[in-house]
């Protein structure tokens, strides 16, 4: 099958665009013919292109595109991905075909988020090139490790002096309606490996073994009433969940040498990723000094208090849709949580209930409806 192509497609349609984005099967991560497609798209409207791939197996390799327009006043960036996770079985028609029916376009990455990309490059088509300076800072692993996405465009950004005042990230967002809902900040996540060494023996001789089981349950049972907060003004309380329990013992009659666990956390602002790990850390040690704790923060928590972009986005969405959108944290971890280091980051995108799902799908009046957010978002933040 040949490589997927924009050519014939006019860049400001945002259907057709959609369309030829999930055409271009982009499985995470993601290279070559998806941003193919956007650079063909982003070119007319006078962006400068600048793709670059980076990393290693197993996290990469991994392509990124940063495209800017214009120079000097405010500089808006559009943050998203083009990878999507694995289609999986069962579809009613090809995940990757980019069928319209009855008003909806399904496929794979629809709205999580190749659908507000093509959204957001129609609106640019809508703005004077001379308005400020534009840029797009899209990945191609967002749904992986995200090792080598976005935290390697933010490195490319820095070498090449590039310093958006503003990042919007086109996760999918909205809930019942496109713009009732977007995200000011989210939590961190954390996840901790806990390995508790014993001695392997024979169950009917204990006293010539050591069975590490009883020891790793009570530093659980501790870990397990833990109330870490109770949320804040714009954060639910954290939360910690055990998420696996194994020990591998095939038989009945053998003390087993080694137990393990495995524990999330996702957490507010009133905590960081290491400090609950430490936390962790000395909890097991008490019932097992041996024990192994090992944590990997994949994001801390961030929030962008309300304020000058929330109300600019706000009233771009009510304009168009009448609606008044609801300032919330919830959800899981985006890139967001790399960019918001940057600068003001806020998210806003299409309806998130069939993301990840089969028959992934999004209305074609809600791109349309996206579109003119963007577009509107874009003139009053250059502005």
């Amino acid at each position: 099958m040949p490589p997927p192509s924009s050519e014939g497609t006019s860049v400001a349609d945002v259907v057709e665009l959609t369309k030829a984005l999930i055409a271009a099967e982009s499985v995470t991560p993601a290279r070559g013919p998806v941003f193919d497609v956007l650079e063909a798209a982003l070119r007319p409207l006078g962006f400068d292109v600048d793709r670059f791939v980076c990393g290693e197996a197993p996290d990469g390799p991994v392509e990124n595109l940063i495209a800017v327009r214009g120079s000097g006043g405010r500089h808006l960036a559009f943050a998203g991905h083009v990878d999507v996770v694995p289609a999986g079985d069962g579809w009613t028609a090809g995940p990757f075909s980019g069928e319209e029916r009855a008003g909806l376009i399904y496929g794979r990455g629809a709205v999580d988020m190749k659908g507000a990309v093509a959204a957001f490059v129609a609106a640019c088509a809508q703005v004077p090139v001379d308005a400020g300076t534009l840029s797009l800072l899209i990945t191609g692993d967002e749904e992986g490790p995200a090792v080598f996405g976005t935290r390697a465009i933010i490195d490319r950004m820095a070498e090449r002096g590039l310093a958006p005042d503003l990042c919007l990230v086109g996760e999918p967002t909205s809930t019942g309606r496109l713009g009732d809902m977007i995200k000011i900040g989210r939590r961190g996540s954390v996840n901790i490996w806990i390995d508790v060494n014993g001695r392997q023996g024979h169950v009917a001789y204990p006293h010539l073994a050591d069975n590490p089981v009883p020891r790793l349950v009570r530093a659980l049972a501790e870990i397990d009433a833990l109330i870490l907060d109770e949320g804040t003004e714009w954060f639910q309380s954290s939360n910690l969940e055990a998420t696996d329990l194994s020990v591998g013992n095939l038989a009945t009659n053998v003390i087993p040498g080694r137990a393990s666990a495995r524990l999330s956390i996702r957490f507010n602002d009133l905590h960081r990723g290491e400090a609950l790990v430490e936390r962790i850390r000395a909890i097991v040690e008490r019932h097992t000094p041996d024990a192994h704790v090992v944590g990997k923060v994949s994001g801390e928590a961030f929030l962008t208090p309300p304020g000058t972009f929330s109300t600019l986005i706000a009233d771009a969405i009510r304009e168009h849709t009448g609606l008044t959108p609801e300032l919330s944290t919830t959800g899981g971890t985006s890139d967001a949580r790399f960019l918001s280091r940057l600068c003001p980051t806020v998210e806003f995108g299409l309806l998130n209930a069939t993301m990840h799902k089969l028959d992934e799908a999004v209305a074609v009046e809600d791109l349309r409806s996206l579109q003119a957010i963007y577009a509107t978002l874009i003139r009053r933040a250059l502005g």
